[in-house]
């Protein structure tokens, strides 16, 4: 575990958050979000991201979404949930700076995180991005490696002990810090 003044969050410009787990709640493992109904935004989100973006820290959302591959959503049905959860966070004073998601199966694309792809996207859109001043706030052990292999700082979000995602305990080991929630972690991480 990093020292937590090294992850005061006036240190980092952009933070790229998981979607699902972090977000909203977490549907039981082999089940995906496929409708806004489904998509049960946790608790302090919100206004956690306001205050990302009263600091202006860039917000993005990285996330895979295995769920298109197989089926189940298509990527415009992903985009309309993020639409949808932008008007909530827009009546809030939040907003997320961008989306990102990977639509593919396992072990076909450079997408899929841990993977670098859905960052590099970001950063081909967002030049100003640099590792040592991004941080990445995930539920799951893909989350954690992808942002120890580009460099950035690691939190771990542990509240849903109902559908832990599997590596739970080794991405703790891994991340810089761990959170029960994307809330806790943004007011424990404010200067």
């Amino acid at each position: 575990m990093a020292n937590s003044e090294m992850l005061k969050l006036d240190r980092f410009e952009t933070v790229f958050l998981d979607r699902d787990g972090v977000l909203n709640r977490k549907m039981p493992e082999g089940c995906y979000v496929t409708s806004w109904e489904e998509f049960q935004p946790l608790p302090g989100v919100a206004e956690a991201i306001h205050t990302l973006n009263q600091a202006g820290i860039r917000v993005i959302v990285v996330s895979n979404q295995r769920g298109i591959a197989l089926g189940y959503i298509s990527s415009a049905g992903v985009e309309a949930i993020h639409a949808r959860f932008q008007e909530l966070l827009r009546g809030g004073n939040a907003h997320i700076d961008a989306f990102y998601f990977c639509p593919h199966d396992k072990n076909v694309c450079n997408c899929r995180k841990p993977k670098p792809g859905l960052f590099e996207q970001a950063m081909r859109v967002f030049p100003a991005i640099r590792p040592e001043t991004s941080m990445v706030i995930g539920d799951s052990l893909s989350d954690i490696e992808a942002g120890r292999h580009l460099g950035m700082a690691t939190v771990l979000i542990t509240g849903d002990t109902e559908n832990r995602a599997p590596g739970r305990e080794q991405a703790r080991e891994l991340a810089d810090a761990s959170f029960a929630s994307l809330s806790e972690a943004v007011e424990a991480l404010a200067p």
